[in-house]
């Protein structure tokens, strides 16, 4: 009895994609405006490609978080860590310490969220 052997090929590599940038145009600066477009696309959070390209094409960009917004966003981030920790103790402890502690995280949130707010 011959056994066929059926051999299924694969495609290697990434998927295709959908939309195709297919069309190379190259754009020169000099050292200063090239600093200067870097410095813009750091602050936005982007690459430099995709901050030219929507330069070019919405003439606007919208900025993703500052570094003073970044570093409330990462107070908030311990605060919330704290707030566990209190809910653990409150459960092992009493509630009695951890409400006392918790009206203190309440206050120093509501101040960093109306920081946060006003930066907008």
């Amino acid at each position: 009895m011959i056994s066929e052997i059926i051999t299924i090929k694969h495609k290697n590599g990434r998927p295709k994609k959908v939309v195709k940038k297919e069309i190379i145009r190259s754009i020169r600066f000099s050292k200063t405006e090239y600093f200067i477009v870097k410095q813009h696309a750091s602050r936005s959070g982007l690459k430099i490609t995709v901050y030219i390209r929507q330069m070019a094409l919405q003439g606007k960009i919208i900025s993703r978080l500052s570094e003073e917004e970044r570093q409330i966003v990462r107070q908030l981030i311990g605060m919330a860590n704290n707030l566990n920790q209190l809910t653990k103790m409150g459960h092992q402890e009493g509630f009695i310490t951890a409400v006392l502690m918790f009206e203190n995280y309440k206050n120093l949130m509501g101040e960093l969220l109306e920081k946060l707010k006003g930066n907008d």
